[in-house]
């Protein structure tokens, strides 16, 4: 990796990298499985950090359910890359894009709460977000017995741009 890690926004040339990434998350059960063309529809959503020979090692997406909600989806860096810090910077690139949209929620679902929880996600039920939110569940092997957590994390609104 190289000194300066930049957060941008994901090309056509990071689709199969990405789709790989993801995917070997998800063959793991660690997360949702995305097919390539899935992200090839919402690449627009997707935001990358590439290393020094331009290889995608972390991903992550903010997709837009409705005028007041987004969700972070397909956080995914290399495991090589773990500890440096790559994650937390792919988020707060999501949660800056929320502030600049004026969205005032964001959630996500994970396995891995305590991380969410770093960058002042909060825990909520499930049940308490708009059904709206689910259409992707039935394409989880392990619908409709999810055992995801549901994090949280409003916008302040002194923090939106005009």
């Amino acid at each position: 990796m190289e000194n300066t890690v930049r957060v941008g926004r994901a090309k056509i040339s990071d689709a199969q990298q990405i789709h790989e990434l993801v995917n070997s998350f998800a063959d793991k059960g660690e997360m949702l499985p995305r097919a390539l063309s899935e992200i090839y529809e919402n690449l627009r959503d997707f935001f990358v950090i590439r290393d020094d020979k331009n290889q995608v090692v972390g991903c992550v997406a903010l997709h837009i359910h409705w005028a007041d909600l987004a969700e972070i989806k397909s956080l995914a860096v290399n495991e090589e890359n773990w500890t440096q810090g790559l994650g937390s910077l792919l988020v707060e690139a999501c949660l800056n894009e929320a502030k600049e949209l004026g969205i005032p929620t964001v959630f996500c679902f994970s396995y891995k709460p305590s991380f969410f929880e770093k960058h002042n996600f909060q825990r909520v039920n499930k049940m308490e977000l708009p059904r709206k939110v689910w259409s992707e569940c039935y394409r989880c092997p392990k619908f409709p017995n999810c055992d995801e957590i549901a994090l949280i994390y409003y916008v302040e609104p002194n923090d939106r741009c005009r």
